[in-house]
């Protein structure tokens, strides 16, 4: 395999293009293959085995074209495929997106809020992150922010803004020193939810994951080491109108 190979990542529509932006930053030489599944947003409302079969489809369809990784941007794909995806393609890298409860945590911040669709809210993945981090002088609340990544994937601003009315509705004045954004898209809206919540921090993982793809990269002996610019391929999939 070549370093010059690409590397691959997906989400369901335009989530994972703010993580491929974080990367890039780090990693403007790499180049890269970036999925956007728009066809089969959102995965938060799916089954489990739906969409580990989408997800086993896109794996398959990127190692194609030889990617030398696979960067999965979507908090609920890494959450309830990661796992079965590395046992059925043993020999691929896989770097998943999660939640940055840990990122909260170890700031110390108090009174942590963490938005992410309810899949990824109902995630055994979770559950876990919030019991290996979270200290006894910490509250974290799990909100289900359901349709808000569909909304945010159509541009849809009159949505969102009925969407973030009522999910907020009876937490305004719960004082959040943090808010965790556990889905990819969410960062879109960043602007919206900080004026709701003008003192809370804003945090997600996608700076996490850059420099994961960095380590990883460097410790594979896989890093492209040409002194230009990447190229950047994207492959779209779309909604059948009815």
């Amino acid at each position: 395999m070549s370093n010059e190979n690409y590397i691959g990542i997906f989400d369901s529509g335009i989530g994972g293009l703010k993580t491929l932006e974080e990367i890039r930053k780090i990693l403007p030489n790499e180049n890269y293959l970036y999925y956007a599944d728009s066809k089969n947003n959102p995965y938060g409302e799916k089954e489990e085995k739906e969409l580990y079969d989408i997800t086993k489809r896109i794996v398959s369809r990127l190692l194609n074209h030889n990617v030398k990784l696979i960067i999965i941007a979507c908090n609920t794909a890494t959450t309830k495929c990661i796992k079965k995806l590395r046992n059925e393609f043993s020999n691929t890298i896989f770097i998943g997106t999660e939640p940055a409860v840990k990122i909260a945590c170890d700031n110390d911040y108090k009174n942590i809020l963490v938005m992410a669709t309810p899949t990824t809210i109902d995630s055994e993945r979770m559950h876990i992150l919030i019991d290996n981090n979270k200290k006894e002088n910490q509250s974290i609340t799990l909100l289900k922010c359901d349709k808000l990544a569909n909304a945010i994937e159509q541009n849809n601003q009159k949505e969102i803004d009925i969407i973030l009315k009522n999910i907020f509705k009876d937490k305004k004045n719960n004082n959040y020193d943090s808010i965790v954004l556990a889905c990819t898209h969410y960062p879109y809206i960043k602007n919206k939810i900080q004026k709701i919540f003008p003192n809370a921090d804003i945090i997600d993982g996608n700076k996490g994951v850059s420099k994961r793809v960095k380590y990883i990269l460097e410790t594979n002996r896989i890093k492209n080491t040409s002194k230009t610019k990447g190229k950047i391929r994207i492959i779209k999939t779309r909604k059948v109108k009815k």
